[in-house]
């Protein structure tokens, strides 16, 4: 990394340390060594918070009016209402001057680069607050821009790496009449969630596939989740979690039997051995799969009923919750998934990360199920229920734009065509 001087002259990492070490460096070459090296340890900082699906803490402290999304806090609050009610007329103020610059895609712009897309990438940064406006307008790709791309990406739902491709590249180019009206549009909902929620509650975010678990104001955990696909879309919901099942059986719904265990079959005959999927005809009597025609809807007449274990679709956990939608939250045994940006991979339910810290602080209140607790009977693969001793609320809400008290405004695509922007606040994803 190098910083300059106030003369022009180039400063390095290994000479600051050597100036500090040395006493050589001058005052302003302290301060100015002093900047790039916090600036340095708060990227890296939050690198590795979104590399666990967290935000950053901190900011630039070369740029202290450009922030990065606080962890703690909550999505749905009364401060986050009236912080987006705040940052709409500066969007209206945006577009009255015709919007941001269209940046031109190229195959991948990173730090180093010199290329004739950079200078329209720093006004866009500049125009959207991720960029000191002193940084300047010109070709090249130099620590400014990448930190001012990682806290795009980190507002926009997108792997913090400072490396600009597809995904990247399509929501910088979002339109800010687009964008407005997604703020516009999300104002009313988070309205509708601004009362008194609880104490303690659970709030998953369909969007931006995020789940907080919120206690007196404060986000005391965070979970990437997976949630419906855009064809079987996650419901909204507002309900109560009243019972947790460790190692539990799967039911597989008839949805998933008609559109995809029987297409399954067909090609792979072996599936339901392998995935230790048992059929249970009305009676209660098992049949082999052998005896079904898979090519007919016969099917769905019958249970299919998965075994614990690690396999099991609803991997360790289950997380209960009346819901006439017949969804609900769980654990999953392909974890890969978590780390991807695209989460919409399910046919309704919400697959959790990290679901062992979600239930522990759910069980916070339950005697007889402290971490250790929980931990010791996963690990047995013992069927067990834990009812929870005070109800806690749930919230699944539909909100692709906010701005949270600290004025950091985060937008997600609109996976489901909801808010009647049309495709292009769709396709971020690539």
């Amino acid at each position: 990394m190098r910083t300059r001087r106030q003369s022009g002259a180039v400063i390095t990492r290994r000479q600051i340390l050597r100036g500090m070490a040395s006493g050589a460096l001058g005052a302003a070459g302290m301060m100015a060594a002093g900047r790039a090296l916090a600036q340095d340890a708060t990227l890296q900082m939050l690198i590795e918070q979104t590399q666990r699906n967290e935000f950053g803490q901190g900011f630039d402290p070369g740029s202290r009016t450009i922030r990065m999304p606080k962890a703690s806090l909550a999505t749905l609050s009364p401060q986050t209402v009236q912080t987006t009610e705040q940052v709409i007329p500066k969007y209206e103020a945006i577009v009255a001057k015709g919007g941001w610059p269209f940046v031109q895609p190229a195959d991948r712009l990173r730090l180093g680069n010199r290329h004739k897309s950079v200078a329209a990438l720093r006004a866009r940064l500049v125009a959207g607050g991720d960029l000191p406006a002193n940084a300047g307008i010109n070709d090249a790709f130099d620590s400014y821009v990448e930190a001012g791309v990682k806290r795009f990406q980190a507002r926009h739902g997108i792997t913090v790496d400072g490396i600009v491709r597809e995904q990247t590249f399509n929501a910088l180019n979002v339109p800010a009449p687009i964008r407005l009206n997604q703020l516009k549009t999300n104002l009313v909902r988070l309205r509708s969630f601004s009362g008194n929620l609880g104490n303690r509650f659970v709030m998953c975010n369909i969007p931006a596939a995020q789940i907080e678990a919120i206690e007196n104001g404060i986000a005391v955990t965070r979970h990437a989740a997976v949630v419906g696909k855009p064809d079987r879309p996650s419901p909204d919901i507002q309900s109560r979690i009243v019972e947790v099942n460790f190692n539990p059986f799967w039911t597989v719904p008839v949805s998933i039997v008609r559109k995809d265990l029987i297409p399954r079959m067909q090609q792979e005959p072996d599936y339901l051995t392998k995935q230790r999927i048992r059929i249970l005809d009305p009676r209660g009597n098992e049949l082999q799969p052998h005896q079904i025609n898979w090519y007919s809807d016969e099917a769905v007449n019958y249970m299919f009923k998965q075994d614990p274990g690690e396999f099991n679709s609803l991997g360790s956990v289950r997380i209960n919750f009346p819901s006439s939608h017949g969804v609900y939250m769980h654990d999953t045994p392909s974890k890969n998934l978590f780390g991807e940006d695209f989460r919409f991979h399910s046919s309704g339910c919400v697959r959790v990360q990290n679901v062992r810290e979600l239930v522990g602080w759910l069980l916070g209140e339950t005697p007889g199920w402290s971490r250790p607790e929980i931990d010791q009977v996963i690990r047995s693969g013992e069927r067990r229920d834990a009812r929870i001793a005070r109800a806690v609320p749930l919230y699944w809400v539909y909100v692709t734009a906010w701005a949270t008290s600290d004025g950091v405004v985060q937008f997600r695509d609109d996976i489901y065509n909801r808010d009647g922007l049309g495709h292009i606040a769709t396709i971020t994803r690539g």
